[in-house]
């Protein structure tokens, strides 16, 4: 089970369970975060959700190595924003997947309708940012860290590309010009994470602050979610997205045209090694 789910009174667990590979991010693993957020969503007595990563780490980002990859693999489709990526060539097979388990699921799980909290401890890297930025809040463990090294493979920053919003633009240009991990406590001072606390006392902190939310009414957390969400979009989030998405994917090209693949010749480890 890649991913696992459970209710802790009016707050929905959903965990990501891949903690031999660092919750690597395969298809499979998206997938069903995506049907765990829409059975919480569903679920009348859930105030609150919670994403949290099993073992050492919240997620190393994703799976570019590890033995369940299944980039080749069809799944139902939820975000719907492109065809099926199996059966493609060259750009067309890129672009549909990513269109699809990257930017499209990302973007429905921040409009989900209840206020989420990512609970982070570890690695939270590359596509691990990712699910961290979907989620309204950021709990972190006082020994997390941060990174986004894939300019290290000639790519502008993750497909989300929420950084100058969450990071704002200079400690953004920072985080992608070195690739360099960053603390919790940077993070806290760039206000990308909401609270950081002793790794020990992270659970309880995290659903303390879920309580305390879940006590407010559902449908006011709801609108004042959308509220801010839509003043992100106002100040170009979604439209800056789409600009640096279609970066991302001539930098895919260009690796493609001149070297071996999409990811500069770059893997797991090679990724991790580079990264410190």
């Amino acid at each position: 089970m890649t991913v696992s789910y459970e209710r802790r009174d009016a707050v929905a667990v959903v965990t990501m369970n891949r903690p031999e590979y660092r919750n690597a991010q395969n298809s499979a693993m998206t997938y069903a975060l995506d049907e765990a957020f829409t059975r919480a969503v569903d679920d009348d007595e859930v105030k609150v959700i919670v994403l949290a990563g099993a073992g050492d780490h919240f997620s190393a980002g994703h799976d570019i190595g590890s033995p369940g990859r299944d980039v080749d693999t069809s799944f139902e489709r939820k975000a719907v924003m492109w065809w099926d990526h199996v059966g493609r060539d060259g750009g067309d097979l890129r672009f549909a997947r990513e269109m699809e388990v990257y930017l499209g699921m990302c973007r429905r799980w921040r409009e989900i309708p209840k206020p989420t909290i990512a609970m982070v401890q570890g690695a939270c890297v590359a596509g691990g940012l990712m699910l961290a930025w979907v989620c309204d809040l950021v709990v972190a463990s006082d020994d997390a860290f941060f990174a986004d090294p894939v300019v290290r493979m000639g790519i502008p920053g993750v497909e989300y590309f929420a950084h100058p919003w969450v990071l704002g633009p200079r400690a953004a240009k920072e985080v992608l010009f070195t690739g360099d991990r960053f603390s919790a406590q940077r993070a806290y001072e760039w206000g990308m994470v909401s609270r950081v606390v002793p790794r020990p006392e992270l659970e309880e902190a995290t659903f303390a602050l879920a309580a305390r939310i879940s006590g407010m009414p559902r449908f006011g957390l709801a609108l004042a979610k959308k509220a801010v969400n839509q003043s992100e979009d106002l100040m170009g989030m979604r439209a800056g997205m789409d600009s640096v998405f279609g970066l991302h994917h001539f930098a895919h090209a260009h690796n493609a045209e001149v070297g071996t693949d999409a990811l500069a010749g770059m893997d797991a480890r090679s990724m991790k090694k580079a990264s410190g």
